[in-house]
């Protein structure tokens, strides 16, 4: 083999065994452990432990699986040796009977008794009509009753019926005689014993409960609900003992019910009695499954389920086993009429098998046949239906197992003939015995976990020879051996039955079994297991019990005790790891590695490499026998754990590298295979927390709360083997490297190798980590089982609650749940340290010790912070007060990223309380910073908040940390507008509000968050201090007020921000945006704000910025939109009175009132469709738009409406002049809107048309009225008198103008003439009206004496003044 010569040179050269120096320095800093969590490493390695569960769970078959392999239904494969080490059972101790009892066998007519009871840890012995109850762990403690005067022939303890005793009794003992059966209650409580190992102490209590029988009763058992049945010895019936709390008319209360009366008769009709041959003889209880079975003298087994009250259901009675037996396995010389006797019936447990293997029954002989469920109802028996078994099936003979016809005599095994090993001698069958041992009387037996231990007569006086088997894990377990141990020969191990076990790749393995007779000197009385505490029912994937390489190093050793008339014999079963350290041993003491690599090759590298490294590192289960109860960690001696440290390393190999390649492709891809060394520490590390792993941290405990749902104990065991473990690799860095040069030995697979061992490491490096948080963990939840966990997790929030409440052991350490639940108990822990007034520093500084990775350096800083709060509430000096906020602020600034947000809350109340405004300002703004590092919030809000954006969270977490500072800012506001009531009463608290109010708004103006400002902005406009922020002009204020959303109070504070800052230009644009805004702004308002822009714009400077001709461009755009504003407003109030008119004509005149139109949309829109001549006028006007053929049709239409039908002149011409006057002094001169020589026509056309009616002149003073100068008026009418245009080019029509002129030119002469006239003289054009006058005069018609008067007093007048 290649191994073993390196192998065994490195033994014999121990002196230099250690780590290599370079190896180690190399690889130190890899050992130390991260600050920081590596959560995903540790969920990788927590995979590798979940493997190996399921692997456990898998790698040992299930005893109905052997039982039931094709053509296996009788087996006799047996692993037999000579040596001591592969003895799969090995004498503990023999405690003698005490010696006190010795004095009661005074005479030699004494009668006496004895037999064990496992569960009050004594045995009882009876002598005549005394009892006594002999304390086997204390050794001689005795204790006695001898109150009832019959001779004692049968004791036994069940469990007691609910209700009918005091709380106190939690068993029953049941006392038989002769003639009476007496109940005794017990109570127990745990006591240390003298050498420091736990203890039951008991006390009896008279129940006053006896009943007279006529048959003597034995084989007493109890059922889970305090049921007792028995058998009698004589005639063989099966009876019940019923008691009850007190009698009843029908009922005593104490009697004795025969089962055997009804049930028998109907089971044999032909008799009244059974027959003696064939009487019930043991009764065994099955409590789990709720029923129980009886054997008969004739071997016959029925089933039996308790029904209801005094009553029994038989399901089944199964006979003729010994032919059923014979069909199994025909031919076998173990099987004859006179040895197939019965001695014992075995219950398996529930969890033993999955196949649900049910029952054993063991022959004198030592056959034992195994009884499964059957599939059909009367499959080898007789008896109801499973239906009406009320679930208990009938059962069916599955197997029958034959005893080992190799058995070494004791006298040989205890003096083994050890053979000189060579190659040749290796997996080779051991020599037949030269004194074949053939087991021939068992009397006695018992079953535990696939163990049995079987007892008949030695082969010389006085003594006993034990029977004792034990699965063979090397044969029936799939342990990755490269050469498994071969079968043994057929020669040697015979197969009877029609067929043999088949041997293809699948195959099932058959059972095979170690076998050992053991010599014990007396005569056997009675044997039974040795109690051990029950390992909690873990959720992770469990091994078969068989599995003992699974559960060896966190459970004690299975023991047995045979009760002979000597003492107490004590067996235990021995472990692989018990065999592998004899074989260690030996080649630390002899130098011979045979046994060793044997080892190696039978139980498989991974698993020889797990138990060298528990070995090696040290276990609290390492001992063999009994474990100490306060769980002392064992360890061997430092020789044989180098041997083991060696082996390990040596046995461990190399990992391997294999690639995968894709075929057609040059992609490839590979994967190691773990060194034995990764994969045994992979294992061991698993079997240590497989009671832990997968469970719940929490049960249901009290009332309301929850409590651990792990025992303390078994933390701590767990813990001390972690630690142990951890421990050892430290010292023992250079375990998963490869030695120096190990890599040149092929160079062309180095990178290979390489990648395979980078790999390995990285693997073992997360599992070290896994294993350093493991043991921290234990540390956690031991701490707060102290602070009761229960309590602590109801302080808890109800989210933090329910996270506890569902998490396992594994989600604690692994997972960020795990994370944030520890991190919200160590805090409700620190509050309640505080709360009490106790320092932090002692339980922070237990905190990082034991359990580091669970409060971190910023942990303890932030439970320093808190306590430096409690001693500034508590102080009463203002300036230490001071120094002690001052401290807390800055723990809490330095720690801010760890805090949730309910603490800075709290945090934060504390500091409004002791009026420390620095602290409720500034912290949270600080949190604000430290929960967005990367300031994605603030990115999200300089982008204006865009949805569905994944940086939202980080702006509502600033967002709450402002508004925590906004809270403080209410909450000292108020406090200062109370001061003058608040001073008397908290003067320790608040020193001078109204100083606290103005340094915390001087706090957190300074603040450069652009965003806190701009929120504290909006919360100070809300609260109406809009005025004093502009007084302010704090720096991001502008900034705020332009942010988007746009909305009209942040506009209107803007043009105010800009005026009170001296840039009128900016607030006109603003004021400009903002009549033009898309909100719900009324008309006059938008008309206001434009007015303000115009007046804002005409203020800018012009050297300002050299924006001169912008301003101007600006200016007059305003200026024209204002215009515009006007004109739609007049537009508006026109229309107001028919707002609410019905249809579309209603909702356009709405419309008008909430936004600015264009003039095209107010004459398109409004004036045109609603025929408002003033008001296209007006928009003419405003427009400066010249169109006659526009203008004219609307001075038309006034004309015609001034035009009343069958009205008189006079009457028309006043409505004339009330219509045009108004509209020539509003638009006069615009010729776009008031088209003076037109109107002059018009005015002058309805004169001529009525100058019967109308005086001369009427219509140049019209005009004059209207505002057109004196001068304009005779332009035009001077224009029509030279016309010759219709109706002027008749002599009556140029007459009537004419007429009109003389008095047009009287009337500018008087005017001229009159002080403070309008009509300066000087201007007054006297040369052109002489000339004038002078051709009007001579061309005026004789008739019209009484213009020439006019023209001719006109000329005097001319004369006279000028």
């Amino acid at each position: 083999m290649a191994t073993l010569a390196p192998f065994s040179t490195s033994y014999r050269q121990q002196p230099s065994i250690g780590t290599p120096s370079s190896v180690f320095r190399q690889n130190q800093n890899q050992q130390r452990p991260t600050s920081a969590l590596d959560l995903p490493g540790l969920q990788s390695a927590s995979r590798v432990l979940h493997d190996q569960f399921i692997k456990d769970a898998q790698i040992i078959p299930d005893i109905g699986d052997m039982l039931t392999t094709p053509g296996g239904q009788s087996s006799a494969l047996y692993s037999v040796f000579p040596d001591d080490y592969r003895a799969p059972f090995q004498k503990r101790r023999l405690v003698g009977i005490p010696e006190a009892l010795f004095q009661y066998y005074n005479t030699t007519n004494v009668t006496s008794h004895m037999g064990l009871i496992p569960e009050i840890e004594r045995v009882w012995i009876s002598i005549d009509h005394k009892l006594f109850l002999w304390d086997y762990i204390e050794g001689q403690d005795i204790s006695s009753f001898v109150d009832q005067p019959d001779v004692i022939t049968h004791v036994a303890v069940v469990k007691p019926k609910v209700g009918v005793f005091v709380d106190e009794i939690t068993s029953v003992m049941v006392i038989c005689t002769p003639v009476s059966v007496l109940l005794i209650g017990l109570s127990m409580s745990t006591v240390i014993g003298t050498n420091n190992r736990s203890r039951k102490e008991i006390r009896m209590y008279a129940t006053d409960m006896t009943v007279s029988a006529d048959i003597e009763m034995t084989s007493v058992v109890g059922m889970s609900d305090g049921r007792i049945f028995m058998c009698g010895s004589q005639d063989g019936c099966l009876y019940e003992l019923h008691y009850q709390q007190s009698e009843s008319w029908f009922s005593k209360r104490v009697h004795i019910v025969n089962h055997s009366v009804g049930s028998v008769q109907s089971l044999f009709p032909r008799f009244t009695s059974p027959k003696s041959e064939d009487r019930i003889v043991a009764v065994i209880s099955d409590p789990k499954r709720n029923c129980f079975y009886t054997l008969s003298a004739r071997n016959s087994i029925s089933i039996y389920q308790a029904s209801s009250e005094k009553a029994v259901h038989h399901v089944q009675t199964m006979s003729n086993l010994y032919k059923s037996a014979q069909e199994k396995a025909p031919g076998s010389p173990a099987l004859t009429p006179s040895n197939f006797q019965i001695v014992a019936l075995h219950v398996l447990d529930l969890g033993e098998s999955r196949t649900g293997v049910q029952l054993i029954a063991i022959t004198m002989n030592g056959v034992r046949l195994y009884f499964s469920p059957s599939t059909s109802a009367y499959g080898f028996s007789y008896g109801p239906t499973p239906s009406a078994a009320g679930g208990v099936r009938p059962l069916q003979l599955i197997h029958v197992r034959l005893p080992p016809p190799n058995l070494l005599h004791p006298d040989e095994q205890s003096s083994p003939h050890r053979p000189a090993y060579n190659s040749s001698t290796r997996n080779s069958p051991p020599q037949p015995p030269s004194r074949p041992f053939i087991v021939s009387g068992l009397e006695n037996s018992c079953y535990l976990d696939g163990l049995m231990v079987s007892a008949q007569p030695g082969d010389t006086d006085g003594t006993d020879f034990l029977l004792c088997t034990a699965p063979d894990l090397t044969r029936i377990g799939s342990l990755g051996q490269l050469n498994p141990p071969s079968q043994l020969q057929p020669s040697q191990q015979p197969i009877y039955g029609p067929s043999s076990y088949g041997t293809g790749a699948n195959q099932r393995p058959p059972l095979t079994e170690y076998a050992t007779l053991l010599a014990i000197p007396g005569r056997t009385w009675s044997m039974a297991t040795v109690p051990r505490e029950s390992t909690p029912a873990s959720v992770a994937p469990s091994p078969p019990v068989t599995n003992e390489l699974a559960t060896q190093f966190s459970e004690p050793s299975r023991q047995f005790m045979i009760l002979t008339n000597v003492g107490l014999t004590f067996l235990i079963k021995r472990r692989a790891l018990d065999y592998l350290k004899a074989v260690i041993e030996e080649v630390q003491t002899e130098g011979v590695v045979q046994p060793i690599i044997e080892f190696r090759d039978s139980f498989g590298r991974d698993q020889t490499c797990a138990m060298l490294l528990g070995l090696a590192s040290g276990n609290t289960f390492l001992d063999a026998g009994e474990p100490s109860t306060s769980g002392t960690l064992c360890t061997i001696s430092p020789d044989i754990a180098n041997v083991a440290k060696q082996a390990f390393y040596d046995f461990g190999e190399r990992p391997i590298w294999t690639e995968r390649v894709t075929y057609g492709t040059s992609d490839s891809s590979g994967s190691a295979i773990f060194s034995g060394r990764r994969e045994g520490f992979a294992i061991y590390f698993a079997r240590l927390v497989r009671p832990l792993w997968k469970d719940k941290l929490t049960k249901p405990g009290p009332p309301g709360l929850q409590q651990s749902n792990f025992e303390d104990n078994l933390l701590v065991t767990v813990q001390k083997n972690l630690f142990a473990l951890k421990e050892f690799l430290d010292k023992n860095p250079h375990l998963f490297h490869s030695a120096p040069g190990e890599h040149s030995v092929s160079r062309s697979s180095s990178g290979n190798e390489q990648e395979a061992w980078k790999a390995e490491q990285n693997s073992v490096s997360q599992l070290q980590a896994l294993l350093s948080r493991t043991i921290e963990a234990i540390s956690f939840i031991l701490l707060l089982n102290d602070y009761r966990l229960g309590e602590l997790t109801a302080q808890c929030d109800s989210d933090t609650q329910k996270l506890i409440t569902s998490m396992t052991f594994e989600d604690l350490i692994t997972s960020q749940n795990g994370v944030t639940a520890a991190r919200a108990l160590v805090n409700v822990v620190i509050d309640q340290q505080i709360g009490q007034q106790i320092s932090v520093d002692t339980i922070s500084e237990v905190l990082q010790q034991r359990c580091g990775s669970f409060c971190s350096t910023d942990d303890v800083m932030l439970y320093k912070a808190r306590e430096s709060v409690r001693k500034a509430m508590e102080s009463r000096n203002p300036s230490e007060r001071h120094n002690w906020l001052g401290e807390s602020l800055r723990l809490f600034t330095k720690g801010a990223r760890m805090l949730d947000f309910d603490k800075i809350r709290e945090v934060c109340g504390e500091y409004q309380q002791l009026g420390y405004a620095k602290g409720a300002v500034e912290l949270p703004l600080s949190c604000a910073q430290a929960l967005d590092p990367d300031n994605l919030g603030l990115e999200y809000w300089y982008a204006a908040c865009p949805p569905n954006d994944t940086r939202k969270e980080y702006c509502d977490t600033r967002l709450k940390c402002y508004d925590l500072v906004l809270h403080s800012l209410s909450v000292f506001e108020e406090q200062a507008s109370q001061s003058p009531s608040v001073k008397g009463s908290t003067s320790n608290a608040i020193d001078d509000p109204e100083a606290i109010r103005s340094h915390a708004y001087d706090l957190a103006f300074s603040s450069e968050d652009e965003m806190f400002h701009s929120t504290l902005y909006e919360w100070l406009i809300n609260r109406g201090l809009a005025d004093e922020l502009l007084a302010m002009r704090p720096p991001f204020l502008e900034a705020h007020l332009k942010r988007e959303p746009i909305t009209v109070p942040k506009y209107q504070l803007l043009w105010q921000f800009y005026v009170k800052d001296g840039q009128p230009l900016r607030a006109a644009e603003i004021l400009g945006v903002l009549a033009e805004s898309d909100t719900d702004l009324l008309l006059d308002k938008r008309l206001e704000y434009l007015t303000l822009a115009v007046a804002n714009a005409k203020s800018h400077p012009v050297t300002i910025g050299g924006r001169h001709e912008t301003a101007i461009s600006f200016l007059t755009n305003l200026e024209e939109k204002l215009d515009v504003a006007q004109v739609q407003l007049e537009v508006y109030n026109v229309l107001l009175p028919h707002m609410n008119d019905p249809g579309e004509a209603g909702e356009k005149i709405k419309y008008l009132s909430k936004t600015l139109l264009t003039m095209s949309e107010l004459y398109q829109v409004y004036a045109e469709p609603f025929d408002l001549p003033v008001m296209k006028l007006l928009i003419l006007h405003v427009s400066d738009h010249h169109d006659e053929h526009v203008v004219r049709p609307i001075w038309d239409r006034i004309f015609d409406d001034a035009n009343e039908k069958g009205a008189d002149a006079q009457t028309n011409a006043d409505h004339i002049i009330a219509s045009v006057v108004p509209l020539g002094k509003r638009f006069y001169p615009s010729e776009s809107a008031f088209p003076l020589k037109y109107i002059a026509s018009l005015l002058v056309k309805f004169a001529l048309k009525n100058r019967t009616q109308l005086p001369n002149g009427w219509s140049p003073r019209v005009l004059v009225q209207c505002g057109v100068p004196y001068g304009d008026v005779w332009d035009v009418l001077h224009e029509m008198y030279e016309s010759q245009i219709p109706p002027f080019n008749t002599q009556s029509g140029v007459q009537v103008v004419s007429a009109d002129i003389a008095i047009l030119l009287n009337d500018w002469l008087e005017e001229a003439k009159r002080p403070q006239s309008s009509v300066a003289r000087g201007e007054f054009p006297v040369g052109r009206i002489d000339l004038a006058v002078g051709q009007y005069l001579a061309e005026l018609g004789a008739n019209q004496a009484e213009t020439k008067a006019i023209y001719e007093g006109i000329k005097r007048q001319l004369r006279r003044n000028w």
